[in-house]
């Protein structure tokens, strides 16, 4: 380049160093023409078709997470569905439960009321054949005493049952008249 200045400087022209020669220019832009050729043709088309399955990939995977996005969703609205018709349920099983639960007790007290009416109808029935017993002994065991005095007091044996028995009834009808009379008075 200093020689090229010189040579300039020597024939007086003026040569700008910032302007190449036309030469450079040519084969400059040749070898711009073979390498844009050369990326149009073979650099270019490989890029393009690499980006553009980069994008289908990439819209496929948006596809495929809406279409799991919406199935979550309608997974979520079916669990919640089915989570209040189990939540309904129970609240009808524990309703169930409740009105079981109170029949159950009206039918023990019920049981409870009845078995309590029969103990003490048994009860009395069975008081009450205690008391018939004790009336007939104690009418067997009056009687006997009503004879061992009756015969002290009149002097003699009351050996015959049929006045024996007489006897017997009619102190036992006294007796009965005068608990009366004094229960009457009470």
């Amino acid at each position: 380049m200093h020689s090229l200045l010189l040579r300039a400087a020597e024939e007086g022209e003026t040569v700008n160093p910032f302007i190449p020669e036309l030469y450079d220019l040519v084969w400059s832009a040749v070898c711009f023409a073979i390498i844009l050729v050369f990326f149009w043709v073979k650099i270019l088309p490989t890029v393009k078709k690499l980006l553009d399955e980069r994008g289908e990939a990439i819209e496929g995977n948006i596809a495929k997470a809406d279409e799991a996005q919406r199935e979550a969703e309608a997974a979520l609205e079916q669990y919640t569905a089915q989570l209040a018709d189990a939540r309904a349920e129970a609240g009808k099983i524990r309703e169930s439960a409740r009105e079981d639960g109170k029949k159950i007790v009206a039918e023990a007290k019920d049981s409870a009321t009845s078995e309590a009416a029969r103990i003490t109808a048994t009860a009395q029935a069975q008081i009450e054949a205690e008391r018939q017993a004790a009336v007939v002994s104690l009418r067997t065991e009056v009687g006997t005493l009503a004879i061992d005095l009756a015969s002290g007091v009149i002097g003699e044996s009351l050996a015959d049952d049929k006045k024996a028995s007489a006897v017997v009834d009619r102190f036992l009808a006294d007796l009965e008249s005068s608990e009366s009379a004094s229960a009457g008075k009470k």
